[in-house]
């Protein structure tokens, strides 16, 4: 698995490498790209190719946090300017139960909502924008986006980087084949979880959204664009 993943990034410059994974990072709540590809993936993948030498970790580990960082805070202002048009959007409309959710974590959280979402896939994408919209003070919310981007990057980064670390050592102790078939395996029981949980998950969603009265908390709990305030306190 990892040779084939290797083949593949071999041609590939580091400078390039970094920045792919910088983008996906960086898009991932600046332009809601967390709704198909999970910012995570990208760093893992990083982490393993920093213990492959490919990449340098401190220097991966730096570009990830700003790219977090960034990314949020662009997502933040978004949900400032448009407020309330963003739950038009075809994507958050698709998530009505998520943001739901969400919205009602600010509200009882305020700013350490930020650090919370930070860890779920669908809420890191969603949580700066909405946090813009309930107009969270900007310093507030960018304390936390920070602690959250740190946390979050060296926790999925460095455990690439320790899987890579770990398979470089089963392949030698036990023989490159056997390493491999156990990631293999690893790797199917990964996905089948994934999979089962992305389908508990839909039905549980779908469930919600035929719920009226959610339907009517999403479409009442961010302010409007330019109204008072009312965004909780951390």
């Amino acid at each position: 698995m990892l040779e084939n993943f290797n083949a593949l990034v071999d041609g590939l410059p580091p400078a390039l490498i970094y920045l792919i994974i910088a983008g996906l990072v960086f898009a991932e709540a600046a332009l809601f790209f967390g709704f198909v590809f999970p910012g995570e993936t990208a760093i893992v993948v990083g982490g393993v190719l920093a213990s492959q030498d490919k990449l340098s970790l401190p220097l991966l580990l730096i570009i990830s946090v700003v790219a977090a960082v960034t990314g949020d805070s662009v997502g933040y202002e978004i949900g400032r300017k448009y407020g309330t048009r963003l739950l038009e959007t075809r994507a958050m409309s698709k998530h009505r139960a998520k943001v739901g959710k969400a919205q009602d974590l600010i509200r009882r959280r305020g700013a350490f909502a930020v650090f919370i979402g930070r860890f779920t896939a669908l809420l890191r994408a969603l949580m700066p924008a909405l946090v813009g919209s309930a107009r969270l003070p900007y310093p507030k919310f960018l304390v936390f986006n920070v602690i959250g981007g740190v946390t979050w990057v060296l926790t999925f980064t460095l455990g690439g980087y320790f899987a890579g670390e770990a398979f470089d050592h089963a392949a030698k102790l036990a023989g490159r084949g056997l390493a491999i078939g156990l990631a293999v395996a690893a790797v199917i029981a990964l996905i089948v979880w994934s999979v089962r949980k992305h389908r508990r998950e839909a039905r549980d969603e779908a469930a919600e959204n035929a719920d009226p009265a959610l339907e009517q908390t999403v479409s009442s709990a961010i302010p409007a664009q330019g109204g008072p305030s009312g965004g909780p306190s951390a």
